[in-house]
């Protein structure tokens, strides 16, 4: 039996803010080539951002990484990065869709507005990461999640840069794991590969 045949997973949804570029570096950096299920991340930028980001963590990581285009297919294998200024949400059938909606909890891209569409696409095949970050966006999106039968973990907020997106999140759910930045990867693989 091979490892994609176990894993009742089918995607991955992060949201980092403030420190999320040195918590992205390492989450995904240590990630193996191997590694399938695709990871659907909405980092906060300013509006007026490139695809600067996608394009280094590209060159860091042994994983595709990229920005998110509209009506893009859901790959394995694959990370995508909300583009800067666009709602990122994912739509049945695996596709994703970039929308230029109000902000959400001060925010476009949302971390809540990602989180909320992914747990109603995948349900309990889908697992949500909250991360460093200023300000309270994320915590009801990973609720949803929960709510849909989803794997919700948020980083330690005492290890993380910036411990309001994590504490905020903590306030309003029971996280299933509450882990530091550097047990992330290893709790993502063990989870993907059933070996958690």
């Amino acid at each position: 039996m091979n490892d994609r045949s176990k894993t009742r997973f089918k995607a991955i949804a992060i949201g980092v803010s403030t420190g999320g570029v040195s918590a992205l570096k390492h989450v995904l950096g240590t990630l193996p080539a191997d590694f399938q299920t695709p990871l659907l991340i909405v980092t906060h930028m300013t509006p007026g951002s490139d695809d600067g980001l996608a394009v280094l963590l590209n060159t860091l990581c042994s994983v595709r990484v990229k920005e998110a285009d509209e009506c893009e297919q859901i790959t394995p294998g694959t990370v995508y990065l909300a583009p800067a200024n666009y709602h990122l949400l994912v739509e049945r059938g695996g596709y994703l869709s970039l929308s230029i909606d109000s902000p959400v909890s001060f925010a476009r891209p949302s971390i809540d507005v990602l989180f909320e569409s992914a747990a109603e696409a995948y349900g309990p095949a889908l697992i949500g990461v909250i991360m460093t970050g200023a300000g309270s966006d994320g915590g009801n999106g990973l609720l949803k999640i929960k709510e849909y039968g989803g794997i919700a973990i948020v980083q330690d907020p005492a290890d993380a840069e910036m411990s309001s997106m994590p504490e905020r999140a903590l306030q309003l759910l029971k996280a299933d794991y509450i882990v530091r930045l550097r047990e992330i990867s290893p709790l993502l693989m063990k989870l993907v590969r059933g070996n958690t």
